[in-house]
């Protein structure tokens, strides 16, 4: 019997630690994110994604928004690492062996081309959304702890290394 695609992982959520960035996009104080839908609804994360071998953390991060975003971005400066260990977490009964450990960069809009979704999205995404920064608490976004940084129209990270956390 085949499995449902909320139960079938690919090889990298099985056993080993995966690396990982995602971009910081605010613009008239919203944030650029990845409109994700699962068996619950839909949910946002921060475009980005997995390093291949031999990619810096840069080349993963534009590689990664043109297939998520379908624009060009500038990498600025490093906001912080985060780990995720699956089991820890909401989405534990499909993420139960998956531990990731994420670099986010604040980034710019390199294009003055439409923010759309890009020729090589996630599995699961419908779509691309700038979300109000006022509004984020209230949204089903990821990593929830972001939501708890938001000042003034801005994400003001108090530590370079977060944890284990969503």
């Amino acid at each position: 019997m085949p499995n449902s695609p909320d139960t079938t992982l690919p090889n990298y959520l099985s056993s080993s630690i995966r690396t990982a960035v995602r971009a910081v996009i605010i613009r008239d104080g919203c944030l650029l994110a990845v409109q994700m839908k699962d068996r619950d609804g839909v949910f946002y994360i921060l475009p980005g994604g997995g390093q291949l071998a031999g990619e810096t953390f840069h080349d993963t991060l534009r590689r990664e928004c043109m297939e998520e975003i379908g624009v060009r971005v500038k990498v600025g400066e490093f906001l912080f690492v985060r780990e995720y260990i699956g089991r820890n977490h909401v989405f534990r009964h499909r993420h139960s062996n998956f531990h990731q450990v994420e670099s986010v960069f604040r980034c710019e809009i390199e294009d003055k081309g439409q923010v759309r979704v890009g020729d090589n999205q996630d599995m699961r995404q419908i779509g691309v959304e700038w979300l109000p920064l006022d509004k984020l608490p209230q949204i089903r976004f990821f990593p929830k702890v972001l939501t708890g940084f938001v000042k003034d129209g801005a994400i003001v990270v108090p530590s370079h290394y977060l944890g284990d956390v969503n």
